[in-house]
């Protein structure tokens, strides 16, 4: 797949450039530039990410840094039992459980909640730093919702987190959720707080919290394409076209005119 020549693959994160270091130079390059791109497209071409990441993944298939990059893009792309396969690779390599929750989620894109509990409650969980244990929080939360369990997801995002005043990472998707919860029960009125407390606390625009909130407030949003296509279809025709029809509408008689005074001479003789 190619690659702009802007990329030079120095643009990674300095612990993957570290483990790439065990590939020859230039096969690290092409890995590192390969990876900087699932970086670049993941959010916004999420196929396109996944295509460089099997890239990367037909180089070096065994760096920890890369089986996961391939999980994150198979995990956009909701190819959620191959982003399972690859991030279980990257745990058994390196050990580490920061993964935990987004493989606990994989469970639930394989329509498998009731895994999903299971894993909320093994040891690794409580390894997790606070931002992963959000995020577990998150992901049983959404099990529960999978299994009709509303009120009991409700519960399960009621934590300290979520009523700390403190702005962090994981606020806004969490007093989302939260909101989104409430809303799905009836609780309308509770969720348009909540949607707005999310509002106040998403600064980079992670969620749709605000457009969540002013359709709970009666706002609608037009296309503005669209009413410019409509205004253009009512619109009076222009002096300038009026103008044309006009002269042409002479001209036209005119021509009649010449007619008949030709009809008449050629009767005279």
């Amino acid at each position: 797949m190619p690659i702009p020549e802007d990329v030079t693959g120095e643009e990674i994160d300095k612990d993957v450039r570290q483990e790439l270091l065990s590939l020859p130079k230039t096969l690290a390059d092409d890995v590192a530039r390969n990876l900087v791109m699932v970086a670049r497209l993941l959010d916004d071409d999420p196929e396109g990410a996944y295509g460089y990441s099997r890239v990367a993944l037909r180089l070096a298939s065994r760096v920890a840094a890369v089986r996961e990059a391939a999980g994150f893009a198979a995990y956009a792309s909701q190819k959620y039992g191959e982003a399972l396969a690859e991030f279980r690779a990257a745990k058994r390599m390196t050990g580490n459980i920061d993964l935990w929750p987004v493989m606990a989620d994989c469970e639930r894109g394989l329509g498998r909640p009731e895994k999903a509990l299971d894993m909320a409650g093994a040891p690794e969980v409580h390894k997790l730093d606070k931002a992963g244990q959000v995020e577990m929080r998150l992901v049983v939360a959404g099990a529960r919702r999978d299994m009709g369990q509303l009120d009991a997801a409700i519960v399960t995002l009621q934590s300290p987190e979520l009523a700390a005043n403190s702005v962090q990472p994981w606020t806004a998707r969490l007093r989302y959720a939260y909101a989104d919860a409430l809303l799905a029960a009836g609780r309308e009125s509770e969720a348009r707080e909540w949607f707005a407390k999310a509002v106040e606390a998403d600064r980079d625009g992670s969620t749709d919290a605000s457009d969540r909130l002013a359709e709970l407030d009666g706002v609608e949003f037009v296309d503005a394409l669209v009413e410019d296509e409509d205004d253009e279809a009512q619109a009076p025709a222009s002096p300038k076209a009026d103008e044309d029809e006009s002269d042409k509408g002479e001209s036209d008689e005119s021509e009649t005119d010449n007619d008949e005074s030709d009809k008449d001479e050629s009767d005279k003789d």
